[in-house]
């Protein structure tokens, strides 16, 4: 086991060190989209700005960077207990410096300052190089699991290539699936019922009403308002997000939010969506089924923490599921254990998750 350094020094970041991290982030995410994407996720969130760290050596050699983004989270509906809690997201180590403890000390320096900040508790989704870390050392708790789910809508290169990653028997029988999923989207199609679908330039006040009126039903749930929706779907850098509402009468009573298919991939996703009855969420899903297809989609991905409600409604509406080693796992660690939301979120598979709750701006 690597020992921790001891000639690092350990500085919060701010605006003042975002071209360190956006460097940080080119080399070890070998993306080039840092300049406009961190800003923006680290700080214009109407929920506050990200608490983030860099490690620097002795020479003011940037090592590594670590950043936990604010969510305000309301259980059951009660603003009087809602909190902020926290996500972690990027873990960026230079590759030059890894292997040498240097994410340890910035872990730790970064729960001790969100345990001062009053946030109850912070959760994260880490990838299988550094599930480990946080698990084995860093005393974060295993809480769950998540896993990709694909609904398929073309039997082409793009549907059979995408079930391959579930094994072999699963691309032969893409087309079944395609017709499982038809069948489904009739089915979704009759429960809508007269509902009215509009695009939705921004949210407003009456997708706050929406939430407001859904909330109570969760024992864990972002708060879903205006400010936070448009801050997190339609003003998002890459301007791949588009929102869907559905209308009986006057009013609002869902919306869904698509990932349209980068150009040439013919992949999109069901990002996230919320409703007040089922036959809203059959209208809901079936509006971003069928807006992704006519944008040039054969499949549509989105994840779902195993156990949850998302996950039996993607099963019910003819999402196939991955093999069975294709998940992640869910992390928590804990401030204030006597808080609701201290012990709600040990128990993700209550939560409201979909994928507009995870940190990354994309679903990739």
């Amino acid at each position: 086991m690597s020992q921790e350094p001891t000639d690092i020094r350990i500085d919060s970041a701010g605006p003042a060190d975002r071209a360190e991290q956006v460097a940080l982030y080119a080399v070890c995410f070998d993306k080039a989209d840092g300049a406009r994407v961190l800003p923006w996720r680290y700080g214009a969130s109407p929920h506050g700005p990200s608490i983030s760290f860099l490690a620097r050596d002795a020479q003011d050699v940037t090592l590594s960077g670590y950043a936990c983004s604010p969510r305000i989270v309301v259980p059951n509906g009660r603003e009087d207990q809602a909190a902020l809690v926290g996500e972690t997201g990027d873990v960026m180590t230079h590759p030059d410096h890894r292997g040498r403890g240097v994410f340890s000390s910035l872990d730790r320096a970064a729960m001790e300052a969100t345990r001062e900040a009053g946030w109850a508790c912070v959760f994260g989704l880490p990838n299988r190089q550094s599930a480990g870390i946080f698990t084995g050392k860093l005393g974060w708790s295993e809480v769950g699991q998540i896993r990709p789910f694909t609904f398929v809508l073309r039997a082409d290169r793009v549907g059979r290539a995408e079930r391959f990653r579930a094994g072999r028997v699963a691309s032969w029988l893409t087309p079944l699936a395609v017709r499982r999923g038809r069948a489904v989207r009739r089915n979704l199609s009759a429960q809508a019922d007269r509902r009215r679908v509009e695009p939705l330039e921004r949210f407003g006040i009456d997708v706050t009403n929406l939430w407001k009126r859904v909330a109570p039903r969760w024992p864990w749930m972002v708060r879903r308002d205006a400010d936070w929706l448009n801050w997190r779907f339609l003003d998002a850098p890459s301007g791949r997000f588009r929102a869907l509402g559905i209308h009986q009468g006057g009013t609002l009573t869902a919306y869904a939010v698509v990932q349209v298919p980068e150009a040439g991939s013919g992949v999109g996703c069901l990002v996230d969506v919320l409703a007040l009855e089922d036959a809203d969420l059959a209208a809901a899903v079936e509006a971003a089924l069928g807006y992704l297809e006519a944008q040039g989609a054969s499949v549509v991905k989105s994840h779902a923490i195993v156990g949850s409600w998302w996950e039996s409604r993607l099963l019910a509406f003819a999402f196939q599921p991955p093999k069975a080693e294709d998940q992640k796992i869910v992390i928590a660690f804990v401030h204030d254990a006597d808080h609701p939301l201290g012990k709600a979120v040990l128990e993700p598979h209550t939560w409201y998750f979909t994928d507009g709750d995870r940190d990354d701006e994309l679903v990739g």
